[in-house]
């Protein structure tokens, strides 16, 4: 399975926000979408950053007073690393896995195309396992 397959069974929208806007917007946007993590983007098409929630909780502990009026681009991650849609979901787990990232952009002719987070590479897997057991289960009561 690869990431393709993932993206097929979500939405096709990213949602993302502009470096200017202030963490207040952004705070609104991950509740409104129920989302865990936006991608900072000057144009929609290009990953600027990505904002998650660790990086707003992170920022409450030396810059409360302050922060909901910041711009999402100081509190963003800027080093963003991503993958490409023919990436096996392996090869995503072990990216997330060392990286200790939750979401991850995945970019294609050098355009955003889609998010991918740990939730749904849980989820894939797991219909994964049990399409395995149920295949198997009925090869074994076939034979």
């Amino acid at each position: 399975m690869n990431v393709e397959t993932i993206l097929r069974s979500k939405s096709n929208d990213v949602v993302t926000i502009r470096p200017e806007a202030p963490v207040s917007e952004a705070v609104s946007l991950l509740k409104a979408k129920r989302i865990g993590a936006v991608i900072v983007s000057r144009d929609g098409r290009g990953v600027d950053g990505i904002l998650s929630e660790r990086d707003i909780v992170r920022a409450l502990d030396t810059r409360a007073t302050e922060l909901m009026r910041l711009p999402v681009s100081e509190l963003m991650t800027t080093r963003v690393t991503t993958c490409a849609p023919e990436d096996t979901v392996h090869e995503l787990m072990n990216r997330m896995t060392q990286g200790r990232f939750r979401h991850m952009p995945v970019m294609r002719d050098g355009g955003l195309c889609g998010v991918v987070s740990i939730g749904d590479v849980v989820k894939h897997r797991i219909e994964e396992v049990e399409f395995e057991a149920d295949s198997l289960k009925s090869f074994i009561t076939s034979a």
